[in-house]
């Protein structure tokens, strides 16, 4: 019997389906951007941790005794050393991913590392030391009211077992950093709200954490006193610090071309990383350029 004539439009069904060709190093942030298809984060709380994650949330839910959601099967990857927003309107679930960041909540579903360790685990004692070893900003500052700029960052050594000898040498350090260094006498009241907050940065900063937590920072402030918030955050940042900064303030966001995850009604809308590859690094001086520019724009 003859052989049937091969059709010459037909291909091998190997090179009909084969998958498009993914180099293994390109980081799935660029390969997203090419429209390449890129691979979810695995879900299991079996699964190795990635060193390079500094944070990991697997298919994170929290509900609240009222019936509330505060967050609903979130994933996500936070490499270290990156400079993180969540966005979203009040109730979005912005500062629900902070107070289990900070163990303030249990997760009702899901699993947690930070620094590659699952935070269910953590047991109740060991709590308190590793909020020692984060930095946290909050939106009111929590000052202490009957002590100076000085001892309101000391304090926050000292709470952590650091020497005197420490305290007199990082201290300063940390207020010179932070552009408080006139102010190591003065008291809270005697502040400016964006001074508070600056002294709220420096005591989150002077430990040097791995991460560094701001809930709302600028909630408080004016549009150009909230740059000069944003720039120290940028500062601290640049020194290898990941940095996660909660925030309602889309025209701030907007222009600082950094990831930003947008969370609404407890589940994540949007993660956009396009802005971790700028086409240069920026200064500090320069990131502040070009927000001023921005606000500038806006009101002409």
């Amino acid at each position: 019997m003859a052989a049937a004539p091969k059709n010459p439009r037909t291909r091998p069904p190997a090179a009909r389906h084969a998958a498009p060709q993914v180099p293994a190093h390109l980081p799935s942030a660029r390969r997203r951007a090419q429209g390449q298809p890129v691979a979810a984060p695995a879900r299991s709380a079996a699964t190795e941790p990635d060193a390079r994650n500094v944070i990991e949330f697997r298919g994170v839910s929290m509900h609240y005794t009222d019936g509330g959601i505060g967050l609903s099967d979130a994933t996500f990857n936070v490499r270290g050393g990156e400079f993180l927003f969540l966005v979203g309107s009040t109730g979005s679930g912005k500062s629900t991913v902070m107070r289990l960041l900070t163990k303030a909540l249990e997760p009702t579903e899901g699993h947690i590392r930070v620094a590659g360790r699952a935070l269910r685990e953590m047991s109740r004692s060991k709590v308190p030391y590793y909020r020692r070893n984060l930095g946290v900003v909050f939106q009111d500052y929590k000052l202490l009211p009957n002590r100076t700029v000085y001892d309101n960052v000391a304090y926050a050594l000292s709470a952590t077992g650091a020497t005197r000898r420490d305290i007199r040498a990082k201290v300063p350090d940390i207020l010179r950093l932070t552009g408080l260094s006139t102010k190591l006498h003065s008291y809270p009241d005697q502040l400016s709200g964006g001074e508070q907050q600056r002294v709220s940065v420096a005591r989150a900063f002077v430990n040097h954490p791995p991460l560094l937590l701001a809930d709302e920072p600028t909630g408080n402030l004016d549009p150009h006193t909230s740059i000069g918030i944003m720039q120290l955050l940028y500062r601290i940042n640049r020194t290898g610090t990941t940095v996660v900064v909660a925030t309602h303030d889309n025209h701030l966001v907007d222009r600082m071309r950094r990831r930003v995850i947008e969370l609404r009604g407890g589940r994540i809308l949007r993660d956009d990383p396009t802005g971790l590859y700028a086409a240069k690094e920026q200064s500090t001086d320069e990131f502040g350029d070009m927000l001023e520019r921005a606000f500038t724009d806006d009101e002409n």
